[in-house]
């Protein structure tokens, strides 16, 4: 493999990836979702945001129709355990409880063990660089 091919390898881990970046409930900051979404799609995915204060049952429904590898879920409400597991339950309604989530935002410690065992495969914190979370997502997402 040549150099640029590792290079462009290295730099868009994410290519061919569909991944939803969303923001479920009352919660009106989204900053920081689209400097994920930004992130994300830089390093090669195809990222659909879905906009402010949408329902579990929509972010579902977008994540099926359009054929999402992963939903990430921006939350900074403090209701990321009840969203989480609302989400959860309407992929599995769906038959599409293969699809990848996530979770970043404002969440204490104390909660990621809860939204693990919900199913959401990594959850995404204030302190952590955005290159950890993409190779996070990108090792997840293999």
């Amino acid at each position: 493999m040549s150099e640029s091919s590792v290079e462009q390898k290295s730099s868009t881990p994410l290519r061919g990836k569909r991944i939803l970046v969303a923001k479920p409930g009352l919660d009106g900051h989204d900053i920081g979702a689209k400097v994920v979404a930004l992130a994300l799609r830089d390093a090669g995915a195809e990222v659909i945001y879905t906009g402010l204060r949408r329902s579990p049952e929509f972010i579902a429904r977008v994540a099926v129709d359009e054929g999402v590898d992963a939903v990430g879920l921006s939350i900074l409400s403090g209701s990321h355990c009840e969203l989480a597991r609302q989400v959860v339950d309407e992929l599995t309604r769906r038959d599409a409880a293969d699809i990848a989530l996530f979770v970043g935002g404002t969440i204490p410690e104390g909660d990621h063990a809860l939204l693990l065992e919900l199913g959401v495969r990594a959850v995404f914190t204030n302190d952590m660089t955005l290159d950890e979370a993409i190779q996070t997502l990108a090792r997840e997402l293999r």
